[in-house]
């Protein structure tokens, strides 16, 4: 009932702004260039959908690789920061100032020194530089929280730092990397898209530059299908990763067996 419920009132949330906007809309009499119904852009969105679903198969692309990407490196990093703590100090300041530096300051050098001829690779390395920090700071947050008492009896009877590494660091570390996955994801959509916009100059063909070139026509109804879809895009993402940090955790962590 409470998992029905958690479903049922975010829908009923939607449905209620959907009437109020559209009636807004339709009793203001409000130009369709400066806000669109939804029922306009819903009209929009079957007019433009094959063009909308080829955009996002192209962001969709980019999105998942910079995922995948940012996860192998993350937790790369993070393993070795946990092994050497010299190591740590002296690389993860540079970690910080990669995610502080603002992406769209730094996206037009990544474009240049790849090349617009292999513009889906820079899209990637764009949005894997947004997506890197949280699983890196996440797993080493984890990496570094195991029991040291566990350690301590591991050195003990023997064991090495690699299977004290797989035996005690690792499981310590899921539930911070699935939560620092579950941030990532999400930026890495957000990395996707201001990467096409960076790159807007007709080479891009993801979500972002339906976008611009939605804006630039005036066709208000196809841009807001657009962000329709993006923020659709990102729940699914968001959701899917919170489906596997509950399988992955569901037997043995608090979080998961408080959510069952």
């Amino acid at each position: 009932m409470k998992r029905l419920a958690d479903i049922i009132l975010p829908l009923a949330v939607a449905a209620l702004l959907l009437g109020a906007w559209e009636w807004a809309v339709t009793h203001w009499q409000v130009p369709a260039y400066v806000l669109p119904s939804p029922s306009a852009i819903a009209k929009a969105f079957c007019d433009n959908f094959a063009s909308l679903m080829e955009a996002l198969a192209s962001t969709l692309t980019v999105t998942l690789e910079a995922f995948a990407a940012a996860c192998v490196l993350g937790l790369a990093t993070a393993i070795a920061f946990s092994q050497s703590r010299l190591l740590e100090r002296t690389l993860y300041p540079y970690a910080v100032i990669l995610q502080v530096t603002p992406v769209v300051a730094i996206a037009p050098l990544i474009l240049i020194w790849v090349g617009f001829e292999h513009i889906n690779l820079a899209l990637v390395i764009i949005a894997t530089i947004v997506a890197f920090f949280p699983i890196l700071a996440g797993a080493t947050l984890g990496l570094k929280s195991a029991d040291f008492n566990l350690i301590d009896l591991t050195r003990l009877y023997g064991a090495s730092r690699a299977q004290t590494l797989w035996r005690i660091r690792l499981p310590t570390a899921l539930p911070y990397l699935l939560s620092g996955m579950k941030t990532a994801g999400g930026l890495s959509l957000i990395g996707a898209v201001v990467a096409e916009f960076v790159a807007g100059s007709g080479t891009a063909t993801g979500l972002a530059w339906r976008i611009v070139e939605s804006g630039n026509r005036l066709e208000i109804a196809t841009l807001f299908a657009a962000l329709a879809l993006l923020a659709l895009t990102g729940v699914l993402i968001f959701a899917a990763l919170s489906l596997l940090e509950w399988w992955l955790l569901r037997h043995w962590h608090e979080s998961a067996l408080s959510a069952s």
